[in-house]
């Protein structure tokens, strides 16, 4: 947790100057720094900058690390994924591939649905297992910060399951875990008749008992047409911020449903997805300080339109990447991935993807405050990269790059 990380090839900071988040142009300022050193002390940052200006003696009991080879980046915040879930959605991949579309499979009892039948039969202890691989394999790809929903259990016992085996994974793991209950992610098929009831039942029931428990951080509702109108997402919402937890939403994924004017007049910390966002939306999120997080992997695995980048950022609003990691619409959780999508569907530059994988990711999930940039006062995660320059995380995609994983100061060795 004592470390000096010295000449570094090239330091890419994002820096932020006490800013919660980067928004505009500010979003492809990231300070960068050549032949570059870091110090970390107790887990946090206390020193960043040029290798010949350190301070003599600073960091003489320190362990030192040579990093003259490698680009050196904050560890991305994944502020949005489902990955704690059993069973696999293959079948309904090879039926898109095919022609169907996402909404005929669900209207089959695929999709979420799906994923509900199996993660309900498994044990917690086969969701434990599953979800910390997958935390591994983040790690291993430079991600040192994820956000975790529940949302395949639907009903009070199951989504207790995995309320807790997100909390385990949360007190257990190396890797920092955000905990957010989705109980509101789809109307399970026994309350198909009844949505009204299952709203009910999440307000009344699984909420004070997640609360009770200390079991989230967040609460999400998935506000569409089909899954949680307007009118019932707020009152979801509007219970949960009386109980202390933040909030997110999922809004706009399908079609304009009204999800970001909610989250503007909620004041959510996020609203997510928003490939459908209307022009009023984008303005009320931009005026509400509310982080919009894109998900480039689903639009790409999906085959479907994108979140307006370009508008959001134009409009002032703070833009976070997330990958959305889950069994059914993005089975996938590279970060440099979705950078590289972002850069070439999304019309974003390289400069605004590092700023949204890292600094937003951490305002979508409230840490922007120690975490996802290297400053001091900070926690001391990076990521060491074995590239030529920061460019090439997006550049050169399909390959991961990282080669040392540093967490609050700690060299993780895999």
């Amino acid at each position: 947790m004592n470390l000096l990380v010295q000449h570094i090839k090239e330091l890419v900071p994002v820096r932020t100057d006490g800013a919660a988040f980067l928004v505009g142009d500010r979003m492809r300022e990231l300070g960068i720094v050549h032949d570059a050193s870091v110090v970390v002390r107790d887990g946090i940052i206390r020193w960043v900058g040029p290798s010949s200006d350190l301070p003599s003696g600073i960091a003489d009991d320190l362990h030192q690390l040579d990093a003259s080879a490698y680009v050196a980046l904050p560890g991305f915040v994944d502020s949005h994924t489902h990955l704690v879930f059993a069973g696999s959605r293959d079948e309904e991949f090879a039926m898109r591939s095919a022609g169907m579309t996402y909404q005929e499979i669900a209207s089959r009892g695929g999709g979420i649905l799906n994923s509900v039948t199996a993660t309900r039969a498994a044990t917690k202890k086969e969701l434990k297992r599953s979800a910390s691989r997958f935390l591994d394999a983040l790690m291993r790809h430079g991600t040192t910060t994820v956000e975790i929903k529940s949302g395949y259990g639907l009903d009070p016992e199951s989504e207790t399951k995995m309320m807790e085996v997100i909390s385990d994974l949360a007190s257990e793991h190396f890797l920092t875990v955000v905990r957010t209950f989705l109980g509101a992610h789809a109307i399970p098929p026994e309350h198909r008749e009844s949505p009204e009831h299952y709203t009910d039942i999440v307000i009344d029931r699984m909420l004070p008992h997640i609360v009770r428990r200390g079991l989230a951080d967040f609460c999400d509702v998935f506000c569409e047409k089909g899954y949680f109108s307007v009118d019932q997402s707020r009152r979801i919402l509007a219970a949960a911020r009386s109980l202390g937890l933040k909030l997110k939403i999922h809004a706009d994924e399908l079609a304009a449903s009204g999800g970001s004017e909610l989250a503007a007049e909620l004041r959510t910390v996020s609203a997510d997805h928003l490939e459908h966002i209307s022009p009023e939306g984008i303005q009320k999120l931009g005026d509400a300080g509310v982080v919009a997080v894109v998900l480039p992997g689903v639009s790409f695995f999906l085959n479907h339109g994108y979140a307006p980048a370009r508008r959001l950022i134009e409009a002032g609003v703070p833009l976070a990447i997330a990958s959305d990691f889950n069994p059914g619409s993005c089975m996938s959780f590279s970060m440099p991935l979705m950078m590289t999508i972002a850069c070439t569907h999304m019309r974003m530059t390289v400069e605004e993807c590092i700023a949204a994988t890292t600094i937003n990711g951490a305002a979508a999930v409230g840490l922007s405050d120690r975490l996802g940039s290297i400053e001091v006062g900070k926690e001391g995660d990076m990521v060491l990269y074995d590239i030529p320059n920061y460019r090439h995380l997006a550049y050169h995609f399909g390959a991961n790059h990282a080669v040392k994983i540093i967490k609050r100061g700690t060299i993780l060795e895999f």
